[in-house]
């Protein structure tokens, strides 16, 4: 395979990957971060991750709705509900301490 039709396949899959998840409100991202260790903000910081790496203008806000599909406040109140205690033990006790 060749390095163009690799990208493309690569961003095909990001693309439905980020689809996906913003059908599934349901998932919080802590539950993400518990089972997997990266979420929906992983996905926003690596995409401005790499405009940076290019030379891109990419603000934190701009790569968030890029991800989320709309402003990253308006996702917030309308899906994300408050981590329970058993989600907030089980991140701190995944999550590395960087």
């Amino acid at each position: 395979m060749d390095d163009k039709t690799r990208t493309e396949l690569e961003a095909a899959v990001y693309r439905r990957l980020v689809e996906h998840l913003r059908s599934r409100t349901d998932v919080q991202n802590i539950d993400m971060m518990n089972l997997a260790g990266f979420c929906r903000n992983c996905l926003s910081n690596w995409m401005k991750d790499a405009a940076d790496a290019k030379g891109v203008a990419m603000s934190k806000d701009e790569s968030r709705e890029i991800v989320y599909g709309m402003p990253y406040d308006d996702w917030r109140k309308k899906h994300q509900k408050e981590a329970s205690p058993e989600q907030k033990a089980a991140f701190e006790k995944s999550s590395p301490k960087y």
